[in-house]
């Protein structure tokens, strides 16, 4: 990929490091400990500086914990930073937002968290199914989860997505994100994705052009050629109301139902413009990882009849 995945391990060294601390901050807070120490020593002696002391120790506490409140804010202002950015499919001011945040928090769930969602859509499926099954052992929120279900679909471990779609069995994203690996993935119930497929939401031009593409899928199972071309014909009819990655996401499995009814040469097509629909995405790594397993110079049994038609 263009761009270094985040890394997932850091050196023992960063572990105490936390979203509000600093090395000043700790020691601060150190020197108020003492100097309070000192004024309990000096008014069990009945010494007439205790008074002195102990404000001086209330005052460097004072001052670290402003500091602290001060560096957390910070903190989470860049984290809601990122979130916007991500939100808005500006993916690497995204990334440049949350990577300073892993070289300093590595361990902590809400950077955990954005990471692996900026990750997943950025083409790193693995980092961000391990940053995001790290987060979610504090917080299982809807948008987790569904990318979380889908990094294991991106990664061919259908039973892996099972489990995580397990964690909020009834939004309807999850149940998308699960069609797709049961459908795909290896190890994946067939039978299963179709059921899946044929129940999904179309309430948004995503979710529509989404379950239709599955459905293409669901039918080149079922060696239903004219099927798979209504199906992708239907997705496409929605194309012009979505973003550049979902179009070439949506065009990674477009090229998948393809080659499953055997049109190598109209699916290696439809890889190629995914590819080039939304460079540095999932859908992009995704139809470049599909399109290398499909024989170079092979020829299609039928591919008229398994290309959708742009009528």
């Amino acid at each position: 990929m263009p761009f270094e995945p985040f890394p997932v391990e850091k050196p023992a060294v960063l572990k105490a490091s936390t979203p509000g601390s600093h090395p000043v901050i700790r020691a601060v807070w150190g020197a108020a400990l003492v100097m309070l120490l000192v004024a309990v020593v000096l008014f069990a002696l009945h010494a007439f500086s205790y008074p002195v002391v102990a404000l001086i120790s209330a005052g460097l506490f004072s001052g670290g914990l402003l500091a602290y409140l001060v560096r957390h804010a910070r903190f989470l202002s860049t984290l809601s930073s990122g979130e916007r950015a991500l939100r808005a499919g500006d993916l690497p001011a995204a990334r440049a937002i949350v990577a300073p945040l892993m070289d300093l928090h590595p361990a902590f769930p809400p950077v955990q968290r954005l990471a692996g969602l900026v990750l997943y859509p950025s083409g790193d499926p693995l980092s961000a199914a391990t940053l995001l099954e790290a987060a979610a052992r504090s917080t299982r929120d809807r948008d987790l989860v569904v990318t979380l279900v889908a990094a294991y679909a991106a990664l061919n471990k259908a039973g892996d997505a099972r489990r995580a779609a397990a964690m909020r069995s009834g939004d309807p994203d999850v149940a998308l994100a699960l069609g797709w690996a049961e459908l795909v993935a290896l190890g994946g119930d067939r039978a299963r994705g179709a059921e899946l497929a044929a129940a999904l939401p179309t309430d948004s031009p995503a979710r529509a052009a989404m379950a239709a593409t599955l459905k293409a899928i669901a039918a080149a199972h079922r060696g239903d050629v004219e099927s798979v071309r209504a199906h992708l014909r239907d997705a496409e009819d929605r194309y012009i109301l979505l973003a550049d990655d979902e179009r070439a996401f949506l065009g990674y499995l477009g090229g998948v139902a393809l080659r499953e009814v055997g049109a190598l040469d109209d699916a290696r097509t439809t890889f190629t413009l995914a590819m080039e629909a939304a460079p540095d995405t999932i859908g992009e790594a995704l139809a470049r990882r599909e399109r290398t397993h499909i024989p170079s110079g092979s020829d299609s049994p039928s591919p008229s009849s398994a290309q959708p038609s742009s009528d």
